[in-house]
């Protein structure tokens, strides 16, 4: 009987080995406007990478996207993203050819579904991984086409704001 409690408590130690989570992430987008760059960051992104599994999932609230002007969170909250009716945005992937056992940094390819703005679509996000120790840190680069995810520019903006808005993700994550 001791046996097997050891097996199962040290399964459950093992499942839990490679797990890492944040709830600090920093996600940020840039988008070039004719009479005004606009740019933004939310630092209270959550979510969790498994290197057992590969299974990557990260959640962000739409409304803690912090702007250089006020009114360009109003706007964007209240025009563009309506962050009433979709408060938050998501991910949900898998991480090809994971190796757990690199320490250093590796260039890694996530194959998942993104959902904004009540859309939801398969991607494919390219991304580094650096695991230390305790530390796993996860960095991308990716596009976002507006009208994938059904979010309206109006008309009268139409040539200010561009139809892709760059995605950058910067998290710092630690072991559970």
């Amino acid at each position: 009987m001791r046996l097997l409690t050891f097996f199962i408590y040290f399964g459950v130690l093992t499942a839990h080995a490679q797990r890492y989570e944040t709830a600090t992430g920093d996600i940020s987008f840039f988008s070039e406007a004719s009479i005004e760059d606009i740019s933004a960051i939310n630092s209270h992104c959550s979510g969790f990478v498994n290197l057992e599994s590969g299974e990557v999932q990260f959640s962000v609230k739409i409304s803690e996207f912090e702007f250089e002007k006020s009114l360009m969170k109003q706007h964007f909250n209240e025009k563009y993203m309506e962050s009433e009716l979709y408060p938050s945005a998501s991910f949900s992937g898998i991480i090809s050819d994971v190796n757990p056992a690199t320490q250093t940094e590796k260039k890694v390819s996530v194959n998942g579904t993104l959902t904004i703005h009540g859309q939801s679509n398969k991607v494919m996000i390219l991304g580094l991984m650096t695991q230390s120790g305790n530390n796993l840190h996860i960095t991308s680069t990716f596009t976002v086409r507006l009208a994938d995810y059904k979010i309206k520019i109006p008309k009268l903006l139409w040539q200010e704001i561009t139809e892709e808005v760059e995605v950058k993700v910067d998290f710092d994550m630690t072991r559970n």
